[in-house]
């Protein structure tokens, strides 16, 4: 990154006669009332996981309709992201907040009585959709609420919920499906979020700022052509990469992706276009100008692509390959998930002088604890604490290729662009999560099943394979943050 960290700009001012009757928007309960919701819809996207099996014995779902409902949520979630960014800005963070919680909400409960496949395939798709009208809103808020090292320390609050998310779903989908509660099974997994989505509701409600009105000339519209652009692009890159290795990557999937392409570059020929013209593009031309950030969208999505497909493959093999149940697996991720929000909310108080390098350190100690950890187990047993320790590593090296990127990236955005900024590195977060559990959960599997009988040590060779990939892409993100730094 630069040499000294950057000042971080005030937020959009809120005139103090905007705070709605009956408010409490105390910073402290604003942040509270947005990580909480950020955090449970995170939840969703890994919670489903454990609770796969069940769901296919019980509705008798098919090998296609059990992979919609897991993925119909991410398809849906990111395909929609940069809307609910727009839609945030032109109608109100706070108003949009509250509408994607309580479809969110609503959502959780009809998936949870669901009685059919269908049935729940829809409402994992309104789910999504639902978390793609909250989840931006969040940065939003926190852009509005704070400022200075304030900011910096909510930043690093949102970076430590991100961590946490995928641990914690694999760790609670396990215990709500062991629970049985009540003889339900699965259901619990989305029933869950219905007493959190109706509290959240209230508070929220209560200490969320109220919205005011964009100064005159920057209510902007929506720019449906870049949407429908932007939209078909998005998916025709999710949809593959999340059902193509499980359909054996069919001469669809691979259409689909060059497709993806060829919208992509029409996207961007059209919005360049519109900013010529004086017109309200989805994501402005100017913030993909702002310095780094170009840069800094390519080792978020790079870092979060590692951080997913760890996970992932590491899940696969301790539950395949060394018989872990879902709830031992998930608890082993813990110290990685500590970690990288202990880091993420300390960073900024390091010594100035190591500063510049904690990003391209970060990236470059991710590396090195990948291939201790695919060393390691490396002949398909349980090797202890050192293991521990490499996630500890992990944990660490992943929140500085994380937290100062992103503190960092959004300290260059004027207030205006704070909502598109919200939604594009929402997105890219998010994409960089699907397409690393896609590309690596791929690489795992289709070297398990070269291997023929599996067992641990197929698994261990398989997942080695895989903490080789995973070093290669930390490598280059090392090598983006040092480009960076020299700058």
């Amino acid at each position: 990154m630069t040499t000294t960290s950057p000042s971080v700009p005030s937020p959009v001012s809120t005139p103090a006669s905007s705070k709605a009757p009956g408010t409490d928007n105390r910073p402290g309960r604003v942040l509270a009332a947005v990580l909480a919701a950020q955090f449970m819809a995170l939840l969703d996207v890994f919670i489903v996981n454990v609770a796969a099996p069940t769901i296919r014995t019980d509705l008798h779902a098919s090998g296609a309709g059990l992979q919609l409902v897991i993925a119909g949520y991410t398809i849906t979630y990111a395909v929609l992201l940069i809307t609910g960014a727009r839609l945030g800005e032109r109608l109100g963070h706070r108003r949009v907040y509250l509408a994607g919680l309580a479809l969110f909400t609503v959502a959780s409960l009809a998936c949870g009585l669901s009685q059919s496949t269908g049935q729940l395939i829809a409402f994992r798709l309104a789910q999504g959709a639902g978390s793609a009208l909250l989840i931006p809103q969040v940065l939003s808020l926190i852009q509005r609420t704070f400022t200075g090292e304030a900011r910096v320390r909510a930043l690093g609050a949102y970076s430590a919920v991100l961590a946490t998310g995928a641990a914690a779903g694999q760790v609670l989908g396990g215990v709500l499906v062991s629970a049985d509660l009540f003889g339900a099974g699965w259901r619990p997994v989305f029933l869950v979020n219905v007493p959190v989505g109706v509290v959240l509701l209230a508070l929220a409600a209560r200490v969320l700022p109220a919205d005011s009105a964009p100064p005159a000339g920057r209510a902007r519209g929506l720019d449906l052509p870049g949407l429908v652009l932007l939209g078909a692009s998005v998916s025709l890159f999710t949809v593959p990469l999340v059902l193509g290795e499980q359909k054996g990557w069919p001469l669809w999937t691979w259409l689909c992706l060059a497709a993806c392409a060829v919208l992509f570059a029409l996207f961007c020929g059209y919005e360049s276009r519109l900013a010529g013209r004086g017109g309200a593009p989805l994501i402005s031309p100017r913030l993909l100008r702002a310095p780094g950030m170009g840069g800094a969208v390519f080792r978020l999505a790079a870092i979060m692509a590692v951080n997913a497909g760890f996970l992932f493959v590491l899940t696969l093999h301790m539950q395949g390959g060394l018989g872990y149940s879902a709830l031992r697996a998930g608890l082993t991720f813990a110290p990685t998930a500590v970690l990288f929000g202990v880091v993420g909310l300390t960073w900024r108080r390091w010594p100035r002088s190591v500063q510049p390098a904690l990003v391209p350190g970060g990236f470059a100690l991710t590396a090195v604890a990948s291939l201790a950890v695919g060393l390691l187990l490396r002949d398909g047993r349980d090797v202890g604490v050192w293991l521990y320790v490499a996630f500890v590593a992990a944990g660490i090296g992943m929140s500085l290729g994380f937290s100062p990127v992103l503190t960092r990236a959004l300290a260059t955005v004027r207030p205006e662009d704070a909502a598109d900024a919200s939604g594009l590195l929402a997105t890219v977060t998010q994409l960089g999560q699907v397409t690393g559990v896609s590309v690596f959960g791929a690489l795992f599997l289709g070297r398990l099943e070269s291997q023929g009988t599996p067992g641990a040590y197929s698994s261990a060779d398989a997942l080695l394979v895989c903490t080789y990939a995973l070093a290669a892409v930390a490598a280059l993100g090392a090598v983006s943050g040092l480009v960076r730094m020299r700058r």
